[in-house]
Parts: structure tokens; sequence; C-alpha cells
């Protein structure tokens, strides 16, 4: 294969090479783990290389090359941001709902990208096929390495707005996965006792990443197009954002490698198509529910079916249910500690209570006045504290404490007794003259 080394090729190989690399070792962890999410990051991965490897091949000679490599330049289609905002949003659901599931409901959300891919094929078909081959005519631009067709395409407008379309489609796509991700946020808090390692807090920052790099790639555009044209060398810099942007996605999601088979989180304003497609295709998603033995309320992120509502009752008599639950829950919680489960989900403390998720959320968040995450996590600082305190835990280290006490690790031990204490475990373990624990 024609390369030729300089400093631009040079520099946009390594990453070019991670992209690649990257977007294999996830593809074959999807297969081997069943994990959709990695299957969609690995495919963000390739577009954003494909991106990149236009001008890593450029520098390198293709362009130049005035044969084959030349018209396969003209006419594949390295970029394609109009699939970009589409695959990063696929990426959030598959990662946020284990059975989630790609549908034919979803395609519209790709049409633009595979129109634009149709309007490649055309092209190549058109002059390569039939000009060229059919009716054995040569290529009659760039040294005989481009179609009539494809040269009259360069001439006009329409990839410059292609790729304008494509940047605000990336904007689109990621301003309404951020707004899910903060619904997913709630989600978490509502269901799960231990959140750090499904909070996938690094989303977020790739969200921000891509948004960022649309926004170079946007300024260049721009400027390219109404301030002053831009030549290969001045292009380049883009391409490099690109590869940094590509560095970031390939480790941080090859270290992502969490999954919660539990998580099934469902986007409060999800789109009509998707949401009739998940109910009517996947009913079992959600657990039978236990028998009803309190008045419930419909949810959209449930662990528990919901059980059919009871025949209504008076304001009086559903405060008075409420305090019953309360009194039943809060003594549940001191008799078997369900808390020291480090994992403890909604859905688990229901079924040990014989509920249904939706009463159990609405008796902690009523009755307790707190979400369900910080509901069990005050049981386990309390529960911490008493150890801390205790002179016969003094020996006991703060990973030791954090363990017993219901926590996964010690810095999630760390993060939630400073946030609901206002000071940390080793602060406390000083104050009753605990050197071990500091």
């Amino acid at each position: 294969m024609q390369f030729t080394f300089s400093v631009y090729s040079g520099l946009l190989l390594p990453f070019f090479v991670q992209g690649l690399v990257g977007s294999g070792v996830l593809w074959v962890r999807r297969g081997r783990e069943e994990s959709a999410a990695d299957g969609w990051l690995a495919l963000l991965l390739l577009l954003e290389t494909l991106r990149l490897a236009q001008w890593m091949l450029g520098f390198a000679g293709w362009y130049d090359s005035h044969d084959a490599y030349s018209t396969f330049m003209f006419y594949f289609p390295f970029s394609n941001w109009l699939a970009v905002g589409p695959v990063l949003y696929f990426y959030f659901r598959s990662l946020t709902n284990h059975e989630f599931r790609f549908r034919g409901s979803h395609w519209w959300h790709f049409a633009p990208a595979l129109a634009y891919l149709a309007l490649r094929l055309l092209l190549l078909i058109a002059d390569i096929g039939w000009w060229h081959l059919l009716q054995e005519r040569p290529l009659p631009e760039h040294f005989g390495t481009k179609g009539p067709l494809a040269a009259w395409a360069d001439e006009t407008p329409y990839g410059y707005w292609l790729d304008i379309v494509g940047y605000l489609l990336v904007v689109a796509y990621s301003v309404r996965t951020l707004r899910e991700y903060r619904a997913y946020a709630h989600y978490l808090n509502d269901n799960f006792s231990d959140t750090d390692r499904i909070r996938f807090r690094w989303l977020r920052n790739v969200l921000v990443a891509v948004s960022i790099s649309t926004g170079v790639a946007l300024v260049f555009s721009l400027v390219d197009a109404f301030v002053s044209p831009l030549n290969y060398y001045q292009a380049w810099y883009d391409y490099l954002f690109t590869g940094l942007l590509i560095y970031y996605l390939s480790i941080a999601g090859l270290l992502t490698g969490h999954r919660l088979a539990s998580l099934h989180f469902q986007p409060p304003l999800v789109a009509p198509d998707i949401a009739v497609s998940e109910q009517e295709a996947e009913p079992d998603l959600q657990m039978k529910a236990a028998p009803v033995l309190a008045p419930t309320s419909s949810t959209t992120n449930t662990l528990v079916a919901e059980a059919p509502l009871p025949v209504a009752t008076t304001a009086p008599d559903a405060s008075a249910e409420l305090t019953r639950w309360t009194t039943r829950l809060l003594g549940h919680m001191e008799s078997q500690r369900p808390y020291l489960a480090p994992e403890l989900t909604l859905g688990e403390l229901a079924s040990q209570l014989q509920t249904n998720t939706s009463w159990l959320s609405k008796v902690i968040n009523t009755g307790c006045g707190q979400n369900f995450n910080d509901f069990i996590n005050e049981y386990r600082v309390q529960e911490a504290e008493q150890r801390l305190r205790n002179p016969r835990f003094r020996h006991y280290t703060l990973l030791a404490v954090a363990l017993e006490s219901g926590f996964n690790s010690k810095s999630t031990f760390n993060r939630v007794f400073k946030k609901l204490r206002g000071i940390t475990p080793s602060e406390v373990a000083r104050e009753d003259g605990n050197p071990e624990g500091a």
C-alpha cells in the first residue's frame, strides 16, 4: 500500500490505528458479552476514524498518485456527520437499558445518513460503473481518476450544506442525550443504592467532547466558506482534533465495562414509536408484581411491574395507609438490615416487603422525605458511625468499616459520608481516637 510518511500523515497515523483497534476490540466485546452499547461505540469510533483517514491518506499521497488510489479518495464516503448524532444517542440508550434493542421503527433516525450513502453510491455507479467500465470512456478529471458526475458534484455546495446539517444534528442529539442523562441520574437515585459504577459520568464528558469536536469542524467550515479559503495544511488541525477525540473515546470506552442487567431506564420523553415498539415487543422487561398490599401509582421506570390500582380510597385513608407502610418499612430496615447488601435495589426491597416498586417509592419519597439512594445510604452511614465511634472496632481500617456497613468501595463510602454528614469518615475516626481509621 502506498503511504508517504510526513509530519502531517505520520502524526495522524497513530490515531487512525488507535481508532481501528479500539473499534475492533469493542465490536468483539459486543459479541462476547452481548453488549449492544459496545457495538454503538465501535460504530462511533469508526465514523470518527474514517473522517480522519481522508486527511491522513491525502497527506500520504493518495490524492496525487493519479491511479486507483486517487479514484478511491474521490468516491469513498469518509465523512458522514449525519450518522454521528443518532449513533451517539443509541449508544446512550443501550448503555442505560440492558434490554434496549434497535428496531425497525428506529431506522428513521438514520434516514439522512443513508440518503447520503446512497448519493455517494450513485456517483460511483454513474462514473465508474456506467461511464468508465460499461462505456469504456476515460475519466475526464484529475489526470483520468475522477468522473464527470463527481466533478460536477464537487463544484456545487451540496457537500458544504450536508456538513452543516450534520453538525446541527450532532448538536440536537447531544442536547437530547444530555437531557435524558439527567433524567437517568434521577432514575438511579430512585432505584439503586450503589450508583457509582452505573452512573457513567464519563458519558457526559463524551457528549461534551463530541460537541466540541463538531464545533471545531463547524468553525473551520465557516472560515473556509465565508472568511478565507483554507489550504490543506490549515485544515489539517481540524483532523488533529478529531484524532484526540478518537484517542479519548477508545480509551474511556474500553475502560467502561460495567454492565448491570437490572438497568431498564426509559427516557421520560421517549418518542412514541420507540415507546410502542419496546412495550409491545419486550413484555418481559418488567417482573411480575407481588401481591397487591398497598395503593400504587404508575411510573415510567420500574423494576417490578405495576399492580392493578385498587378501589379508590379517601384522602384520610390514603394518609393512614402511607403512615402504616412507612412504619412497616422502618421496622423492616431495623430488624432485617437489608442495607448491608451493597447492590440493594428498589425492586429487591419491594420484593422483601411483598409490594411493588411504585408504592414503595412513594412511601420512601413521601413518608421518609428521601429518594431511595439517600434513604439506604443514611442507614449505611449510621452503621459506619457506630463502628467508627465504638472502641471495639478501633483496629478496623476505613475500608473494612465501609464494606461491613454495606458500601461497595472506600471511594463511595467517603463521598456518601461527606454528602450526608458534612465531614469525612477519617475525621470522625480521628475525633474518637482511631488512628487505624485515619
